[in-house]
């Protein structure tokens, strides 16, 4: 069988404006194995997972599991981390806690309070933990699709060894895209990248900013590359209405004190799959022409 990523190789769908809408992101440790929807497949109480997948139903809300690179201990006693993120360009922010019992975990978040702090909140649930400044999350998760555990895991490994003591390496179970394997998350800036390139970060490797949607993503990137930027980097993005084409939208993207005007136009791709083992469907891919 064909994988999925070898099959985006392929068609070159292009990775901008596939990253998922989010401006919060809730991670909790969860080691052993994962099933396909890892909340409800995996050591954690089942009710937990329920509750915790229930938040992630909220809009522009992430939730997913994390555990440590490489090998790992298949056992669910003492504490765990729990990663919160919001990806805001204008207060991104990132704190990590220690929770000793997970049962009560989702009741003691507050989504809605979560979203509008421009700062962590002291009164989260846990013991506070070192802060990181980085977390880099990539998905591994097998049982969802292959090309995440064959791709993600040796990604996973290199960005372990080159990583210092401020940035913390996790493997997690879904960050949507397998066909862009290997693929990650950086936190709390947002950023997911994709691809046979993704380690380099690079602007080329990059999916999108999540707290963006899919076409301000696009407008973002397309003036980042309009600038020659080698890597990413969070731009104040507008939504500037539509075209007389429903298929176009408009944006207003600052940077270096120039505002740039962005045309994101859909445009019909070729069919293919989403995940491996799946049938192909069609999709719409996003370009951009910046004046």
């Amino acid at each position: 069988m064909t994988t999925c990523s070898a099959i985006r190789a392929t068609t070159r769908e292009p990775l901008a404006g596939t990253a998922p809408h989010a401006r919060l992101w809730v991670l909790l440790e969860q080691p052993g194995p994962w099933g396909r929807d890892a909340l409800s497949e995996s050591h954690l109480p089942l009710q937990t997972g329920r509750a915790l997948a229930a938040l992630g139903e909220r809009g522009q809300v992430r939730v997913g599991l994390i555990r440590s690179v490489g090998a790992h201990s298949d056992t669910t006693d003492g504490p765990r981390t729990l990663l919160l993120a919001r990806t805001d360009r204008h207060a991104p922010w990132l704190v990590a806690r220690s929770v000793d019992h997970v049962e009560g975990l989702p009741g003691a978040l507050d989504i809605d309070v979560l979203l509008a702090a421009d700062a962590p909140p002291h009164d989260l649930p846990g013991d506070r933990l070192a802060h990181p400044a980085q977390a880099l999350l990539v998905c591994t998760n097998a049982k969802r699709d292959q090309c995440c555990a064959v791709l993600g895991r040796p990604l996973a490994a290199s960005l372990t060894e080159g990583s210092d003591d401020l940035t913390q390496v996790w493997e997690t179970t879904h960050t949507s895209g397998h066909r862009f394997a290997p693929t990650f998350v950086s936190l709390p800036d947002g950023y997911l990248f994709g691809g046979p390139d993704a380690a380099s970060r690079s602007l080329e490797a990059c999916r999108g900013r999540s707290s963006l949607t899919a076409e301000a993503q696009v407008a973002e990137l397309a003036v980042l590359r309009h600038l020659d930027a080698a890597r990413p980097t969070a731009l104040d993005v507008q939504a500037a209405g539509s075209g007389s084409d429903t298929s176009t939208t408009t944006w207003q993207v600052a940077a270096d004190g120039t505002t740039f005007t962005v045309d994101v136009e859909r445009v019909a791709g070729v069919e293919r799959p989403e995940s491996c083992g799946k049938g192909p469907v069609p999709y719409h891919s996003m370009s951009a022409a910046v004046r």
